[in-house]
């Protein structure tokens, strides 16, 4: 009887997924873990090189017999278009199946103007990188979103500061222009993923990575897993409300949030609207001006930034009580207002925090110089393409292109 070819791809896969995890790394080590005969290791293995997804590597360390010779994935076997769009910029990227970057563009962009215009502008950007690499065909696209996203649907859902998206399917708007599936995740999301996979130093413990720029969200990776909630909602903190005032207006249209009073965009707001009582401010403002003029001493840049990253610095400090992360990565924007921004948070969290969790805490800067958001939407699209499942669905034909529906499909029951 023959078998289905889910079922004959399946050892494939298996052989695949273990050497490219690196829970396997020769072919001796592979019939150990997997229970399979040598003969058909042999077999999956030639086929897996000569499918192009598979490598030799050099010898392995001798263990007393003969040396085997080890075994590496082709990352470069295919590729996937990755995007992080932010609330005033985006950036587009090719990489390769393990989230190294081939080559990236970076663009100014209000998000503001909309679904479409937004979508076509990013589409033009991965056109123009075709161009450049001559990679035309994606086999799979990850995107993240300035938003709450519903990640099961690719949906964007009441996100504040995104008049007319509320509804919108990335998802969807990509599918309908390429012939690949695709991943929508949050933002920040990505940027924890990208920082805990490439960051360095890279120590594998849980991560609680903070952003703080125009917008404040927050990413949690615990054993290697991302945590997104029920529906994809978690980490947003931006909307955690601390403070009273009335006068406290956040753009989700309530009052209090922490958006409202520790934000980039608050800060700018703020900061244009006192910038007679600077002598070193002028507009047109940007988070990096005034962060140059409160390195500088200017007294109204110091008290804007100290008062927002004392806000801050409260909110993250009941963080990682809560989650007791083994590294604490700040990031967005606020970085750009100098070594202070860490300090401070740093100082919160020590003081506030019990002692068993900051015992072997580590608080770092993100460490990819911003690129840790599109790195993260690259492996995401290369993780949904190498589970298991899905290289069951294309393994034996050497590449997922043509089994994009299949894949999509696979990716919203697996979710």
């Amino acid at each position: 009887m023959t078998l289905p070819a889910s079922l004959e791809s399946a050892p494939l896969a298996v052989i695949i997924d273990l050497v490219r995890s690196g829970r396997a790394a020769t072919r001796p080590e592979l019939g150990v873990v997997t229970g399979l005969g040598r003969k058909v290791v042999t077999q999956r293995v030639d086929q897996a090189i000569s499918l192009g997804l598979l490598e030799d590597g050099e010898l392995a360390p001798s263990s007393g017999g003969r040396q085997a010779r080890t075994l590496r994935f082709r990352a470069r076997a295919g590729y996937v278009y990755g995007a992080l769009v932010g609330a005033s910029e985006f950036t587009a990227a090719v990489l390769d199946l393990d989230g190294a970057l081939i080559t990236s563009h970076h663009e100014d962009w209000n998000v503001d103007r909309g679904p479409e215009p937004t979508m076509s502008r990013l589409e033009a950007a991965f056109a123009g990188l075709a161009r450049a690499t001559g990679l035309t065909r994606p086999w799979g696209i990850g995107i993240g979103m300035p938003g709450p996203v519903e990640f099961a649907t690719g949906r964007l859902v009441a996100p504040p500061i995104m008049p007319g998206w509320d509804g919108f399917s990335v998802r969807s708007w990509f599918r309908d222009h390429y012939d690949a599936p695709v991943w929508v995740d949050n933002d920040v999301n990505l940027m924890a993923l990208g920082e805990w996979t490439a960051g360095k130093p890279h120590d594998g413990r849980d991560m609680l990575f903070v952003k703080a720029g125009t917008g404040i969200g927050a990413g949690l990776i615990n054993r290697g897993r991302l945590l997104r909630g029920d529906r994809g909602a978690a980490g947003d903190i931006g909307h955690v409300h601390v403070s009273s005032d009335p006068a406290a207006l956040c753009r989700c249209g309530r009052t209090g949030c922490l958006e409202a009073v520790a934000s980039g965009w608050s800060l700018l707001e703020e900061a244009t609207r006192r910038i007679a009582e600077s002598p070193r401010l002028s507009l047109p403002l940007t988070l990096g001006k005034i962060g140059a003029a409160a390195a500088a001493g200017d007294p109204l840049a110091v008290e804007l930034v100290e008062t927002r990253v004392q806000a801050l610095a409260e909110v993250v400090a009941h963080l990682v009580n809560f989650t007791n992360p083994g590294v604490l990565v700040l990031g967005g924007g606020a970085l750009r207002t100098g070594p202070r921004f860490i300090e401070m948070i740093a100082e919160a969290v020590l003081a506030r925090c019990t002692d068993l969790v900051t015992r072997d805490l580590v608080i770092r800067p993100a460490s990819l110089d911003q690129m840790e958001g599109v790195i993260g939407a690259g492996l995401l699209a290369g993780a949904g393409l190498l589970n298991p499942s899905s290289l069951t669905q294309w393994a034996e034909s050497g590449s997922p292109l043509g089994h994009a529906a299949d894949l999509q499909r696979l990716s919203a029951e697996l979710t």
